[in-house]
């Protein structure tokens, strides 16, 4: 089995099917960024970390499906650098991180209270999964997208410098105004 059919599996066994979430429920929107991911010429560790991006909850989805002291869990069902992405995306604290990352480089961790400085690749992988993760909620909730189109617009403008090209561009055509 793949490690991106185990999880698929693992994901369903611990109910990710019967969560609500724009488009559907939580198992086809993590479905839905790691196949865009793909799509989008990201790496299999970025795509599977989509995949399982919000299984310690995420700071616009507060709905874990692991707790956070058993990481062990997920870094062997998806190996140590997609957990590490996981982690880091579920950790940011996007009040105190989005809007000066691109500029700090800093992401707040929300789970331990300190401040953490991802290394240049995984920076990269992090914008990446948050981009393609706001476009999907955007393109499954119109209303998203009225409310908040221009903000998102701005901050991965701003972002692009340290965003995947086609994940750019990606979010240009889904964010046009």
């Amino acid at each position: 089995m793949s490690t991106d059919e185990g999880a698929r599996a693992w994901l369903r066994r611990r109910g990710a099917e019967q969560i609500a979430h724009p488009g559907g429920n939580l198992y086809a929107h993590l479905c839905r960024v790691s196949e865009r991911l793909a799509v989008l010429g990201c790496g299999s560790d970025v795509q599977v970390a989509g995949l399982t991006h919000a299984v310690y909850g995420t700071d616009g989805f507060d709905l874990a499906l692991l707790d956070r002291a058993d990481r062990a869990v997920l870094r062997d069902l998806v190996g140590a650098d997609a957990e590490e992405l996981v982690y880091l995306y579920g950790a940011c604290d996007r009040e105190r991180s989005w809007r000066k990352l691109a500029q700090t480089g800093q992401v707040f961790d929300r789970f331990v209270h300190q401040v953490r400085t991802p290394d240049a690749a995984q920076l990269r992988s992090l914008v990446d999964l948050s981009i393609v993760n706001e476009l999907d909620v955007i393109e499954q909730d119109p209303v998203v997208a009225d409310r908040h189109g221009t903000y998102f617009r701005d901050l991965f403008a701003s972002w692009a410098p340290l965003a995947s090209e086609p994940v750019i561009r990606d979010a240009q055509r889904v964010l046009r105004p």
